[in-house]
């Protein structure tokens, strides 16, 4: 075998003139080159006569940093940014910085545990579970019992309409009466009783619920009604329309809605084929784990934290504004709990038991931009989009819609605690200045993170920890007065 050739052979007649020209060429090392050229020959003398051994090869990962990493390479080649430079931070993986607030919530929150049951101990009390004062609250129970009468009536008006036995302005009348009588009836058993926090929020929320079912089922068989009189006329092709979407409502059509995980109507649904038992044993089981730590949480620091302090209108400002902060980590880590087992774990177990196909029951509004985008879809597809068919403006269709909200927030929370001073509603309209505050910014500055920090800090930081003290401190004065 012959030997080796040289380096300059290898590379070509053109390389020493090429070295002189620039500094800035890549040149091979000698020995990376020697073994990169034995090693496409296949063999290499092993310095014995007719012995020949597999060469060693060079990863190509390997070569290609010993060309890079020569003296003479160079080693800037174009404009760069830094990795935390605003034009470059949203282009990088922040994985190890997220580990690392991981990292450090753990040991904050570690810390705060042990100073926490170091000066209460352990505050967990049967009574946050079992309120005997709760449990005998017979008429919320029973109002909660006769709640079904009125999708009962809500389905004889449309039975009604579909015999024609009744024109379209009455059925409009028939709903009013039913939606109102809906929210009414559970109001007055609530305040007539002086009903325990607790079992009346439950009561308010399973009627807020039915009401809205029901405006949704009125709406959309209106609109069903509308359609098929279109395609009578011939205004209107049906090969445009699903004819599942426009069925008249039934029985078993209403009692599946009312206990479907969704708030919009519609004759039929997307389903799944079969039940996972075992899966939905898993979510029962993570359910029960995340309303313990809920319970935990508001027992061990959400009460001693507001026992211990004062109307944040009332008192020192700077106490106020250091019981806020204080207080705003236990409650978002309860609201993120509330949210993952309702609107996760409970309502993905109702459609999975009931084979509910469409299990998107919210978007990632962690990452919302602006405060309005936390929308639900009841609201786009009954409220928002009719006001703006209707004639009004984009800014009136979003008062309206936010008008909506604060009126059942305001009622979800004033009516159980027996305290209408509006903090709820004030809160949620509060929301309509931030809107504009958080578009502004983002055309400003042109960064999405500008309007998520603004979201996040009124929505956790501020927004919640305010509400809360202010309803404890406005619900102990009225039970003080109540006493005496």
């Amino acid at each position: 075998m012959a030997p080796p050739s040289s380096v300059s052979d290898r590379i070509g007649p053109g390389a020493n003139a090429g070295a002189g020209e620039s500094s800035l060429r890549f040149r091979r090392a000698p020995a990376a080159d020697a073994d990169a050229g034995e090693s496409s020959g296949g063999w290499r003398e092993n310095g014995v006569a007719g012995e020949t051994h597999p060469a060693t090869t060079i990863p190509q990962q390997e070569q290609r940093e010993m060309l890079c990493y020569r003296a003479s390479a160079p080693a800037h080649r174009r404009v760069k940014e830094s990795p935390l430079s605003s034009d470059a931070i949203f282009r990088q993986s922040h994985a190890g910085l997220l580990n690392l607030c991981i990292v450090v919530l753990i040991a904050v929150n570690s810390r705060l545990i042990i100073e926490n049951l170091m000066k209460y101990g352990l505050l967990i009390r049967a009574g946050f579970w079992f309120s005997a004062r709760s449990v005998g609250d017979w008429p919320l129970l029973m109002c909660c019992l006769t709640l079904p009468i009125f999708p009962l009536a809500a389905l004889v008006a449309e039975k009604l309409i579909q015999r024609k036995l009744i024109g379209e302005h009455v059925v409009i009348l028939l709903y009013i009466i039913i939606t109102t009588s809906v929210i009414l009836y559970p109001v007055v058993v609530i305040l007539k009783c002086d009903s325990a926090v607790l079992s009346g929020f439950v009561l308010m929320f399973l009627a807020s619920i039915m009401w809205l079912k029901l405006v949704s089922y009125a709406h959309t068989n209106y609109d069903i009604r509308v359609l098929s009189r279109s395609i009578e006329k011939g205004a209107t092709h049906v090969n445009s329309i699903d004819p599942e979407n426009i069925k008249d409502p039934t029985f078993n059509s209403l009692v599946y809605f009312m206990l479907a995980p969704t708030l919009c109507y519609q004759p039929s649904y997307p389903r799944t084929t079969f039940i996972r038992k075992g899966w939905v044993i898993r979510q029962i089981v993570k359910c029960l784990v995340f309303t313990g730590l809920m319970g935990f949480i508001v027992e061990q620091y959400i009460n001693p934290i507001v026992k211990n302090s004062k109307h944040p209108l009332k008192g020192n400002f700077l106490n106020a504004i250091e019981r806020v902060l204080k207080l705003s980590i236990p409650t978002l880590y309860v609201w993120l709990c509330m949210f993952y087992c309702f609107f996760h774990l409970w309502l993905n177990i109702l459609a999975e038991l009931l084979r509910f196909g469409d299990r998107e029951f919210y978007k990632d509004w962690w990452n919302a931009k602006t405060v309005e985008e936390p929308v639900h879809k009841w609201i786009i597809r009954h409220i928002y989009f009719p006001c703006i068919r209707n004639g009004l403006s984009k800014g009136v269709a979003i008062l309206i819609s936010f008008l909506v909200s604060a009126v059942f927030h305001e009622i979800c929370i004033a009516v159980p605690c027996h305290i209408f001073k509006f903090w709820a509603f004030f809160g949620i309209m509060f929301q309509i200045p931030l809107i504009f505050l958080t578009r502004y910014l983002q055309d400003k500055f042109k960064n999405i993170m500008v309007g998520n920090m603004i979201f996040w800090f009124f929505f956790s930081i501020l927004g919640q920890p305010m509400c809360v003290l202010l309803y404890y401190h406005d619900v102990m004065n009225r039970q003080a007065q109540a006493n005496r």
